[in-house]
């Protein structure tokens, strides 16, 4: 699941933002100011962020700046009011890949974001794969025996992730972490029921098995 952090204070907008992203099929993780965002940012990979530049607690280009000195490479859009061209030049000297001015239209920020998206894309393997089952990043296909499954997002989701850790148990705490947004329930049995339904288009033999008390293992026995 490609993963989205909105931070933005406006509570209003935030809400309209993440809103928009979860329709269009991305994971949105949110905040209100940059502490937030730092605690979030450094937990979780992110495949784009989309920033508000002035936030209760300091102008966001700052906070970019001193994250890029560090060696970090999510894609970043900012979103300002501010249109001067000095602004917008200052946006992307300190790190920045984009840069909207509000107000915008949500259609135009979701066609920005698959963008970025995509960019933070060339940076994972091109192709997974683990005895019969091949899984193709770039189109996202996914193949077993020669044969094509039809995966819906979080099904496609689960199984990258387990397969970027084959043969290792995956805990579910893990899962929902990466798999899922803020809004996913950690007591839930959201991972057991995508899990389910995995296996039941893996067929068989079995590739994903249960870790008793912890999770899932993708692999043979």
């Amino acid at each position: 699941m490609t993963r989205v952090m909105v931070v933005e204070d406006d509570e209003n907008l935030r809400l309209a933002l993440v809103t928009q992203l979860r329709a269009a099929g991305f994971a949105v993780d949110d905040a209100g100011d940059i502490a937030t965002a730092d605690r979030l940012l450094r937990g979780t990979h992110h495949d784009c962020v989309v920033l508000d530049r002035m936030l209760p607690d300091g102008d966001a280009i700052d906070y970019v700046h001193m994250r890029r000195q560090l060696g970090w490479r999510a894609p970043v859009l900012f979103l300002t009011a501010r249109d001067a061209l000095a602004d917008r030049v200052a946006g992307f000297e300190h790190g920045g890949d984009d840069y909207l001015v509000k107000p915008f239209v949500m259609a135009e920020l979701t066609e920005r974001v698959t963008n970025l998206c995509r960019r933070s894309a060339f940076d994972r393997p091109s192709v997974l794969h683990h005895e019969d089952l091949v899984m193709d990043c770039a189109r996202r296909e996914v193949r077993r025996a020669g044969v094509l499954l039809t995966l819906t997002n979080k099904e496609y989701a689960v199984l990258e992730y387990l397969l970027t850790r084959a043969g290792l148990p995956v805990q579910r705490a893990d899962l929902i972490e990466h798999c899922w947004d803020a809004q996913a329930d950690p007591m839930s049995n959201v991972v057991d029921v995508v899990v389910k339904r995995l296996r039941r288009k893996l067929k068989e033999p079995e590739l994903i098995h249960a870790v008793r008390g912890l999770g899932y293992r993708l692999g043979a026995r």
